[in-house]
């Protein structure tokens, strides 16, 4: 199958790209019914949130993770609690050279003021050795580690009624040793717990029948305020085009909250649209190389656009198509919006710039096809 990877039904030549995709996260709330479990937690969290702010600057002075733990485990005596929040700051990190690359700015400044704590999940240690979750008849009890005299928070977690089974499933298996579960803790109006699900296990119990299409492939352009779909047959004809606007998520004051729903809708209402015509491959753009644009020449409107979360609404894609049983292919976003080639498109199919974006990327996912079917 050459270079070519499928991980569930996501297609790509990428295998870092599939990274993005291995977890999906279950949000839940977190109840502490004695005062000094609260305390304590909230500690445990103080502590952390310091951890990934201090290794953040041992990672901007070239310290590996060994040097980090080594230097902060005074504050926070663990190394499950210390090896996760050193990849919280790599990863912010990672972001920051990404915004300071694309937009130019000399240094981004990371203003980490909100309490969290986290532990990446591993099989072996029965799904998490800091953060466990117990189910029990009405709820799921979750044992936190508490490092400085290694007792345990005690706290109940309480999940939308369609995920328990799933993850009664899941810390059954953790039982047996055969899948890990990572958890954030979090405080907003009140504690919330996040537990990451594997993907598969996720698919198991929300994803609908596939349903057999016409091999219609879609390529999606997502953009701060609309979403375009260009479908082509095997032969790279197009079949079918359609334009999913949320102008207004760019207006000046419009909530973020709001926009990420409304977005995220008409996301999904374009993948429903794609199912109900017959389409069996979505394409989109990898993760892993997504840019920052700048479309206008409005301030004011380019800082909402560069806002504008692609990354978050492509996993939101991804895992929607998945669940409604189409294959995911994933393309190098490469050239798909200023390039000699694109403006090619735009003369030769009379399509407009966005609509040429989501021809060459539902394109670059038909080569792909036909490449792993060799």
């Amino acid at each position: 199958m050459s270079s070519y990877q499928i991980a569930g039904k996501v297609i790509t030549d990428n295998p870092r790209a599939l990274e993005n995709y291995k977890f999906v996260t279950i949000n839940g709330k977190l109840v502490l019914d004695n005062p000094l479990d609260h305390m304590k937690l909230v500690r445990l969290a103080r502590a952390y949130s310091i951890v990934v702010r201090k290794s953040l600057n041992l990672i901007w002075g070239g310290h590996s993770h060994k040097e980090a733990t080594k230097l902060l485990y005074n504050i926070l005596p663990n190394y499950v609690y210390l090896e996760t929040a050193f990849k919280n700051a790599k990863a912010i990190a990672e972001n920051i050279r990404f915004y300071e690359e694309n937009l130019g700015k000399d240094r981004v400044l990371a203003n980490i003021r909100r309490f969290w704590v986290a532990s990446r999940g591993n099989k072996w240690d029965r799904g998490n050795r800091n953060i466990k979750l117990i189910p029990r008849d009405t709820h799921f009890e979750v044992l936190i580690k508490y490092p400085w005299d290694s007792s345990w928070i005690k706290a109940k977690a309480f999940f939308g009624k369609r995920f328990i089974p799933l993850l009664r499933e899941l810390t059954q298996l953790a039982n047996e040793k055969k899948e890990g579960y990572g958890i954030v803790v979090s405080f907003r109006e009140h504690p919330r717990i996040h537990v990451q699900v594997p993907l598969w296990l996720y698919l198991k119990y929300f994803s609908t029948p596939k349903q057999e299409g016409y091999g219609l492939i879609a390529g999606f352009d997502i953009n701060s305020d609309r979403v375009n779909v260009v479908v082509l047959d095997g032969n790279g004809s197009i079949v079918a085009m359609k334009t999913f606007w949320y102008s207004e998520t760019v207006s000046h004051g419009f909530p973020r909250d709001r926009a990420k729903w409304v977005r995220l809708n008409a996301l999904s209402d374009a993948l429903g649209w794609c199912r109900r015509i017959g389409v069996d491959y979505i394409v989109f753009e990898e993760l892993t190389k997504i840019k920052i644009k700048k479309y206008v020449s409005n301030p004011s409107i380019n800082r909402k656009i560069s806002k504008f979360p692609k990354k978050q609404v492509l996993v939101h894609g991804v895992i929607k198509a998945l669940k409604l049983g189409l294959t995911v292919v994933l393309v190098n976003p490469r050239g798909t919006s200023n390039s000699v080639t694109h403006r090619q498109i735009m003369r030769e199919k009379g399509l407009d710039r966005h609509m040429a974006s989501a021809y060459i990327i539902a394109y670059r996912g038909l080569k792909v096809i036909r490449n792993n079917q060799k």
